[in-house]
C-alpha cells in the first residue's frame, strides 16, 4: 500500500535527474534496432533507449538535420544513429538475390 492507502500515486520528477539518459557515447549495440511488446507496444525502437526509430526518419522527412534530433533525444548517440540510417539505406538499394 501507498501512503493514504490507495494503489495509485504520483511522483515529481521534474527535478530527478536520470544520467544515463544523457550518456551520448556508448559501444553500439547488436542489433541496432529491436522492437518489443515491452516497449512502446512493440514499436521498433534504437536498443538500449526508448526511442522509436521512426522518430528518426519523422525528423529527417520533415527537413530537420540529424543535431535536432539528437538534441530532441539525448539518449541516442550520433554513431547509433548514423549507423541506423546507414542500415536503412543498406536495405532500401539491396538487390535481391532473385534479380541478379
Amino acid at each position: 500500500m501507498y501512503p493514504g492507502g490507495g494503489a495509485n500515486f504520483a511522483v515529481d520528477c521534474s527535478s530527478c535527474y536520470f544520467d544515463w539518459m544523457e550518456t551520448k557515447d556508448y559501444q553500439l549495440p547488436t542489433p541496432l534496432i529491436i522492437a518489443s511488446a515491452d516497449w512502446l507496444g512493440g514499436e521498433p525502437c534504437f536498443t538500449g533507449r526508448r526511442v522509436p526509430v521512426k522518430a528518426l526518419f519523422d525528423f529527417l522527412k520533415e527537413g530537420r538535420s540529424l543535431d535536432e534530433f539528437l538534441d530532441a533525444y539525448p539518449s541516442v548517440s550520433k554513431a547509433h544513429a548514423v549507423a541506423v540510417i546507414d542500415m536503412a539505406n543498406r536495405a532500401a538499394v539491396a538487390v535481391p538475390a532473385a534479380a541478379e
